[in-house]
């Protein structure tokens, strides 16, 4: 080998920065006395943690992140890291509600109580976001997010605050707009007017009661009650009871098919 080469692979060796030294399954950023806080990532596939953990200590030099299959394996040597400021679950594909999933989160959140737990999945379905937050996760992050949005959301959680996916909102709305939509199934098929009437007649309010209450003439509460029958084809006022709660119990697919 030529001698002349060896000065300059030297150099290349000190150059080298922030080297990763693994102990105890653990990825931490070699320069000791830095950190005054760390993260704990949980995972039980090494490789996943090892590559998840490498890139976040790339991008929050003043956090230690430690990466471990078990939280048991953190607290064999807990006393050597510094102060833990969140828990990061990584799930990948498996399902919240898995029993072995559920039974951790439940666990994991209960022990550590004023420290956050938040779960990474691949998933940003709705209902795994709930039921993540119901056994006691802080936030939830999906996979979809790159490294330095999920270590801002990691801050996020530790400073107090909960995180759920913008999907999960867009969710929500739909759910409401859905619920909105079945509490009143037969918005479509009367009016606003003739919808409170119905309403009253579903209560079994007498005329006179409903006319007082919607401020109308008994006359008038008398007409929408006509054409409330004709609509449900209807003959008599208890026929018109009976089939108005049935639309409300089958939905507005019902009432589309009596229009």
């Amino acid at each position: 080998m030529n001698s002349a080469l060896i000065p300059n692979l030297d150099l290349r060796q000190e150059n080298v920065a922030l080297p990763l030294r693994m102990e105890n399954n653990a990825n931490t950023p070699a320069v000791p006395g830095r950190h005054a806080h760390s993260l704990v990532i949980l995972d039980n596939r090494e490789l996943d943690r090892q590559c998840l953990a490498q890139c976040m200590a790339a991008q929050k030099a003043d956090l230690q992140i430690l990466a471990f299959g078990s939280i048991e394996e953190w607290k064999q040597k807990r006393d050597e890291y510094p102060p833990l400021s969140a828990i990061l679950l990584n799930v990948g594909g498996k399902k919240i509600d898995e029993p072995a999933v559920s039974e951790q989160i439940r666990k994991l959140s209960s022990e550590f109580v004023s420290t956050p737990l938040i779960v990474l999945a691949d998933s940003d379905d709705f209902g795994q976001i709930v039921r993540a937050l119901e056994y006691g996760a802080k936030g939830y992050i999906p996979a979809s997010v790159s490294v330095s949005v999920c270590m801002e959301l990691i801050a996020l959680s530790v400073a107090g605050g909960i995180f759920v996916p913008a999907s999960a909102l867009f969710a929500m709305r739909h759910l409401l707009d859905s619920s909105n939509s079945t509490a009143r199934p037969l918005a479509g098929m009367f009016t606003d007017r003739q919808v409170e009437v119905v309403e009253a007649l579903r209560r079994g309010k007498a005329n006179k009661i409903i006319a007082y209450e919607l401020n109308l003439r008994e006359s008038t509460v008398k007409v929408h009650v006509r054409n409330i029958m004709k609509k449900v084809k209807a003959t008599n006022r208890t026929e018109v009871v009976f089939k108005l709660n049935d639309l409300f119990l089958s939905g507005g697919s019902a009432a589309n098919s009596l229009c």
